[in-house]
């Protein structure tokens, strides 16, 4: 049997990290992300391994935010020599957000430890180094996505599109035990449908086992189209009284959809004239990862390159890598919109212009992405009347903008038409990555509506998966069984048949305008598994 211990994104949001253990005593890592908010939480990003990091040979990375990606640089420095698989771009994006995470713990550590020496106590070292992140940014190797690839003995995955950031991946994992195979999928986090810039998560039908994320379980995000017009009222608001425009971003993904929005506000003539700032070294530096990865662009995005635009540039828009230029945001006067980082308002450039912007009535402050529990951004979202920013009260006086529509992950009705693809091989299902209330909501829903087993793990549960039985025939009558050789020859007579039927439809424009990207992918799926039972592996199993 094949043992999954859940030791991150169980109970909580964050921290992703999953280890599969195969009875031929191999050790699979999924993900090795950072904890984050509040310090019981963020302890856990201290405590020993559960496992020995020199013993994991192989680790899969759905992609590069730091929930997912955040705790590899200290696997590394703790004895992680493996290979780390993950798509181009998560691989290009985790170069620069794995060394500016490492900078934030060094910086962390040296203000703890003036601190403590203040009181006479000891240093503090931080969590890792930038050298320990530059250590582990060769173990990160690019694979293609929707490649069937040999892992190990008896171990064989594949990455498809997840739809949530630039490069965010879903796993396919098929690991052998004696007589049969176990297929487990691990959603990594799932983008909503009709996301901004990227195309849609990839579906898929077939699984034994499924590890799905459920961050909005609960909840119905607003129509993007409203979210857009509340961020146009946030700006206007802010502009009739003089003062500016405060939006809280994540540097990878929503700081990029917030600028191609306001593009498409410039494009129409509905955005005031006055600066746009991206005050955030690390969302400067994942812009132009975006610009360069234009291959996974949606058609819409695709559209706005082909008429001659680019989707991350404006014409009043400026970049302000360097502490002067940020500091100097905040002493000019008058109207503009800032975007920095980070997201839920917990480090970064932002606690500046927090400080600066959050007393003030008349400005705004637009929140656009997860505010996990504990945070600074979450307090300000709940209507705290004051928040401490630097170990200072600050009074929340800003009117503020909760805008969910903007979010890059799947909602409820998302997750449940994504999962709802597997109908036919029925998995049981494991919720994870998600606050208590969210996953169990979600698990529920799950049953209710497609009648699949589901479990809610906790952190540090380890599952034990075994190979699903068929299921046993108690009907009727009992017919002469055929050999298996026959059976096969009819089936593929039959689906001949229908392929040579919907050819000719296609050539008589039958079909026309009926046909879409997720039939071509069911097609490609049926191309793999026929290409399988070819192969030998599967036949008589």
């Amino acid at each position: 049997m094949i043992k999954v211990t859940c030791l991150g994104a169980a109970g909580t949001v964050t921290g992703s990290n999953f280890l599969v253990e195969t009875p031929r005593g191999q050790k699979i890592l999924v993900d090795c992300g950072l904890f984050q908010g509040g310090k019981l939480l963020e302890m856990r990003n201290w405590a020993p391994w559960d496992f020995h990091p020199d013993l994991v040979e192989t680790m899969f990375l759905t992609h590069a935010h730091i929930d997912h990606s955040g705790r590899i640089p200290k696997l590394v420095k703790d004895g992680f020599t493996g290979k780390i698989l993950t798509s181009k771009p998560t691989a290009e994006l985790c170069e620069i957000m794995l060394l500016d995470s490492a900078h934030i713990q060094e910086m962390d550590a040296e203000w703890q430890t003036r601190k403590n020496k203040r009181k006479g106590h000891r240093p503090v070292e931080p969590l890792y180094t930038i050298d320990d992140a530059k250590k582990a940014l060769p173990l990160l190797r690019a694979v293609e996505r929707d490649e069937i690839l040999p892992i190990a003995e008896g171990v064989r995955a594949r990455l498809r599109n997840a739809g949530h950031i630039l490069g965010s991946s879903i796993l396919e994992l098929w690991l052998e035990l004696d007589g049969g195979e176990i297929k487990i999928v691990f959603s990594g986090d799932i983008g909503k449908a009709n996301q901004l810039i990227l195309k849609e998560a990839a579906h898929i039908f077939k699984a034994d086992y499924l590890f799905v994320e459920s961050t909005y379980g609960n909840r119905l995000h607003k129509p993007l189209e409203d979210s857009k017009k509340e961020l146009l009222e946030a700006i206007q608001y802010a502009v009739s009284n003089h003062e500016k425009v405060i939006i809280p971003s994540f540097a990878v993904e929503r700081t990029q959809e917030v600028i191609y929005i306001l593009g498409e506000f410039y494009r129409n003539g509905t955005l005031p004239e006055i600066p746009i700032y991206l005050d955030s070294p690390l969302a400067i530096k994942a812009t132009e990862i975006f610009r360069k990865n234009k291959a996974f662009y949606d058609k819409e995005a695709l559209a706005v390159v082909d008429a001659g635009f680019d989707p991350f540039s404006l014409p009043n828009l400026h970049y302000t890598p360097s502490t002067k230029e940020s500091i100097q945001i905040n002493e000019q006067k008058g109207s503009a919109i800032v975007i920095a980082g980070n997201g839920m308002c917990t480090a970064g450039r932002i606690k500046h212009h927090l400080k600066h912007n959050l007393w003030r009535k008349g400005a705004s402050i637009v929140i656009v992405g997860y505010q996990a529990q504990g945070t600074t951004g979450r307090q300000i979202v709940e209507g705290r009347k004051h928040v401490k920013i630097f170990r200072e009260d600050v009074a929340v006086n800003a009117r503020v903008f909760t805008i969910g529509g903007f979010s890059s992950h799947a909602d409820q009705r998302d997750l449940l038409n994504w999962v709802g693809n597997f109908k036919s091989s029925r998995p049981k299902v494991f919720v994870v990555h998600g606050e208590p209330s969210s996953s169990a909501a979600l698990a529920e829903k799950i049953h209710a509506d497609l009648g699949f087993e589901t479990h809610v793990p906790k952190w540090k549960e380890t599952l034990y998966l075994k190979q699903k039985e068929a299921p046993v025939e108690t009907a009727g009558a009992v017919e002469a069984e055929k050999p298996i050789e026959a059976t096969f020859v009819e089936t593929l007579s039959r689906l001949e048949q229908e392929i040579q039927k919907i050819k000719r439809q296609i050539q008589q424009q039958a079909v026309q305008g009926t046909l879409g990207e997720e039939d071509l992918d069911r097609l490609k799926y049926m191309e793999e598994e026929l290409t399988h039972i070819l192969s030998g592996r599967s036949v008589g199993r």
